[in-house]
This record gives C-alpha cells, sequence and structure tokens, in this order.
C-alpha cells in the first residue's frame, strides 16, 4: 500500500475514529520507532534470529503443507517467505546482498537457509553500515524510510510472520516454544499452571 502525507495522515485519524486511542497511538508510535545504533540492532537481530530458529527447529516437514484454510499460506511458504525478506529488503537498502527467492521444501533446508541468510544480514551491516546510515533514507515500497526505520520493520515483519506459523503449529499438533515468555507445554514442564 502506498501512502502520500495525506494519505497517512487519514489512516491515522481512521485508526483513531475506529479503533480507539490505544489503536492511534501504536500506529503513531510505530512510524517513529527505529534504530539509532547498529549495535543496538545487531543485539536485537541475534536474539531475534535465535527466536526464529527456535520456532523453525520445532517444525516437521509432515507438516509444512499445513494451513489455515485452503489456499493460505502454508507453513513451509511463510518460513520460506521469512527467508527470503532478508534478501529482499537489505537488497533494497543497498548492502549489496542479491535478492534471491526462497524454495525450500525440509525443515533442515529451511533452518540452513534462514541461518545463512541472517548471518550474510548481520555482517553486511557491520561491515557497510555505521550509526550515521542508520539516519539516512532510502526508498523503500514507495516511501522514503530511514534506514533504522527498515530495519526495525525486518525485525516486526519477522515476528509477525513467526506468530503466524505458531498458530499453524498450534493447529498441526506441533509444539510451540515459547519465545518471550513460556509456552502452555513450558509451564507445566515447570511444575506449574499455564495462565490463561
Amino acid at each position: 500500500m502506498r501512502f502520500n502525507r495525506k494519505g497517512r495522515k487519514n489512516v491515522l485519524l481512521s485508526a483513531k475514529k475506529n479503533y480507539g486511542v490505544l489503536s492511534f497511538f501504536v500506529v503513531k508510535f510505530v512510524k517513529k520507532e527505529m534504530f539509532h545504533k547498529i549495535t543496538d540492532f545487531l543485539g536485537v537481530w541475534e536474539s531475534e534470529s535465535a527466536a526464529t530458529l527456535k520456532i523453525f527447529h520445532n517444525l516437521t516437514d509432515q507438516y509444512l503443507s499445513q494451513t489455515v484454510y485452503p489456499g493460505g499460506r502454508t507453513l513451509g511458504r511463510l518460513a520460506n517467505h521469512i527467508i527470503e525478506t532478508l534478501t529482499e529488503m537489505p537488497h533494497k537498502l543497498g548492502l549489496g546482498i542479491e535478492e534471491s527467492s526462497a524454495d525450500f521444501h525440509t525443515v533442515t533446508e529451511l533452518t540452513a537457509g534462514y541461518k545463512k541468510h541472517a548471518e550474510i544480514l548481520a555482517s553486511a551491516i557491520k561491515e557497510k553500515w555505521t550509526d550515521a546510515n542508520l539516519d539516512a533514507t532510502t526508498n523503500m515500497y514507495g516511501e522514503e524510510w530511514k534506514n533504522g526505520f527498515s530495519l526495525w520493520v525486518l525485525i516486526t515483519h519477522q515476528i509477525h510472520h513467526r506468530a503466524q506459523m505458531t498458530v499453524l503449529m498450534r493447529q498441526a499438533g506441533l509444539k510451540v516454544p515459547g519465545i518471550y515468555g513460556p509456552a502452555k507445554e513450558e509451564w507445566s514442564a515447570m511444575g506449574m499452571k499455564p495462565m490463561d
């Protein structure tokens, strides 16, 4: 979706009118969020990449075709989409990473592909950018985004699709690992009742 300044203002006003002050705050806050230091990004990237690998490690080849509804994205497609975004966005940012499609068919391939591209991204940022690059702007999807914001979007995009994957994993009966806190099974393993 492409917005000019007036269009963005209308989206913010619509969010406030239709979804209340909280959604208005979230939309406005998200627009301002960005990284200001390469070390901050790399620290978050390390933990978020590890979280994504936790999800990938709990997949099975048998359920990579799991969908919520006919024609919806499968677990395998979501995993491939996360991987290809690790080349697509950095390519647009001029980091010298060639954009490529991901079409992995096994958990082993998905895990290796993700790990490889996550490491390439971190290395490219360390080698090619300084903190000053984060404040520079790049055309991303028809808008001028600060590079620090683009990196923040890259991470939240991954979080978004990881969350979709956990729903499909539950539906398939797969174990879902805790990412930002214990999952249901992990509460039980600690001898505690899972929270409602």
